[in-house]
């Protein structure tokens, strides 16, 4: 009885390991993936031995190879690059109807870089084309709980500077897929601090706190846990940045919208 237990045990094992060889093999030939400087690559040439190369994609996006010298393949998804090996054998005269196959070793371009207030911050490679904005957030584990929920997406679109801000809530909570953008290699994300009020005065718990969506006076005045026994949460006096740059005293209503850098002063009660 050990002993079958001990063979199903193996044999499930084993089959496991078989499964995850497969899918590493699957996802490496990802016929879709944009090679890029650093990637390392296989390519055989079928019935060719002596074709077989182990390289790695230059910094210009070009490699060396037998017979056709420098061939650039950067930017290439791998099914166009087997074809422009295949072409330039083929019309060099080299090989009558050539079938080359390329298979990816090592992903080391196309990384796009994380930062900020992240749980992980670094560059990360594009292990598969089409790879969106929340693909890598949830790479470097999504944002602190200190970090904005505007991420910041800077790179290249057709040899132009990018950059555009997105709120990332807004992609699931009001349904705009389309901001939930396709990254590319050499981006940079970068998510900064999240925006804080002030409360200081007889509130309880008297500090700056993150700013809400939406917050009122009233729940900024409850994350500062109240009034004390001497203040009055109908006596505020709120301090806001003008447009230039002057600090204007407000008289705020409880239902009034807390804005980023406010300043609330809880004030003491007149009896």
């Amino acid at each position: 009885m050990t002993q079958s237990l001990f063979r199903i045990a193996h044999l499930l094992i084993a089959t496991l390991i078989v499964l995850f060889s497969v899918g590493n093999q699957a996802l490496a030939q990802n016929t879709d993936y944009p090679l890029g400087a650093g990637d390392a690559i296989k390519i055989q040439v079928f019935q060719n031995p002596d074709l077989t190369i182990e390289t790695r994609v230059s910094e210009n996006g070009s490699i060396t190879y037998p017979l056709i010298g420098a061939i650039d393949l950067g930017g290439l998804s791998i099914a166009v690059a087997e074809k422009k090996i295949a072409t330039a054998l083929q019309t060099g005269g080299f090989i009558q109807n050539p079938q080359v196959n390329i298979v990816l070793l090592q992903i080391r371009g196309n990384q796009v870089s994380v930062l900020g207030q992240v749980n992980r911050p670094g560059r990360f490679p594009l292990e598969i084309a089409n790879t969106r904005l929340s693909d890598m957030l949830a790479n470097a584990g999504g944002a602190t709980v200190n970090g904005d929920d505007i991420a910041i997406v800077v790179g290249t679109r057709d040899g132009k500077l990018f950059r555009k801000q997105i709120d990332i809530p807004s992609i699931f909570l009001d349904d705009k897929l389309q901001d939930n953008i396709v990254v590319q290699g050499g981006d940079s994300i970068y998510v900064h601090r999240a925006p804080v009020f002030y409360i200081y005065g007889e509130a309880q718990r008297p500090g700056a706190y993150r700013v809400e969506r939406d917050m009122t006076v009233m729940q900024a005045l409850a994350q500062g846990g109240g009034p004390t026994a001497r203040g009055s949460e109908k006596r505020l006096r709120l301090h806001r940045k003008a447009a230039d740059g002057s600090v204007q005293p407000i008289e705020p209503l409880l239902t009034d919208t807390v804005r980023p850098n406010d300043v609330i002063y809880v004030k003491e009660s007149i009896f």
